[in-house]
Parts: C-alpha cells; structure tokens; sequence
C-alpha cells in the first residue's frame, strides 16, 4: 500500500498508532489489525475500514445535455435497502432528491442546474446509513434564455 500509507511518527510518542490511508480505494475495505508491543506487554486493536465509492459516468466534468450516470456503491455486507441521492443537500419536496433500490440513477439532459453537491445516501437491512458526496461539474452555457443580450456603449458585456 506503500506510498498511500502513513504513521504520524510525533504522535506515536503520546500514544497515537492511527494508520493513515491517502487515496483510500475499494480494495482497502477489510479489517485492520495493530499489535503494540510496550515492554513485555501487547496491546492488539482491530478496526473495520469500510469504503462507499461514487462513480460517475462519463467522468466529470460532464457535458450539459450528455445522459449522465451516477452510481452509488459500498463495501457493507448487509442487504442494500434503499439509496437516496440529495442534491445541493436539500430535503424540502421542490429540490432533487431520489430514492429506490438500485444504487443508480440517471440524468436524461444534464443541464447547469445539475452541478453542485450531490449526496448519495444507502440505507441497509441491519439499519446502517452510509452516506458519499460527489461535487457534479457540468460543462454548458449558465447564460439568459433568450440568445439576445444589451450592453450599454463603452462597458463590458
């Protein structure tokens, strides 16, 4: 896993044996064991590392009016339930928010008002939420609807 692994050798000092994993991947879910050695006793700690990936496709950035799909995935063992996606974080019934089975969904004609924060949230049979952000970019025109615009002589437009 070398070089995506490392201790914090000051805070080995005060105690700490944290392992850090920078990029985890899918891969990386499992248990992790740490053995302690101090004098003549061996302290052991076991720790559960659990990944939820979030898959874009195409990969963003993503074309304004391309079908997009966003897929919603973890390394959890229990029955998937339900996935909820949010986008921009709203829960009130004008924003965005889908829920169903599959870890999926898809955006027709992605449009600029697509970008932005969107929160996939997978619920389990043993009541465990799992929750992953994905920051969507849309490539598009963010301009006014009508194609004509005014400027005034002699500033910027």
């Amino acid at each position: 896993m070398k070089p995506r692994v490392s201790l914090q050798d000051s805070a080995l000092r005060n105690g700490n044996f944290s392992l850090r994993i920078d990029p985890v991947r899918t891969e990386d879910a499992g248990v992790y064991e740490a053995r302690v050695k101090y004098n003549t006793e061996v302290h052991v700690c076991h720790v559960e590392l659990g990944v939820i990936t979030v898959t874009v496709n195409p990969p963003s950035p993503v074309m304004e009016n391309e079908l997009l799909l966003m897929s919603c995935n973890s390394s959890h063992r229990a029955s998937l339930v339900e996935t909820c996606w949010f986008h921009n974080g709203h829960l009130d019934p004008t924003s965005r928010t889908f829920c169903f089975l599959s870890g999926t969904v898809s955006i027709l004609r992605p449009a600029m008002s697509d970008a932005g924060s969107w929160r996939c949230q997978l619920r389990y049979s043993d009541n465990k939420i799992i929750s992953a952000t994905y920051n969507l970019q849309i490539l598009g025109f963010d301009g006014p609807t009508n194609p004509v615009v005014y400027a005034a002589a002699g500033t910027a437009a």
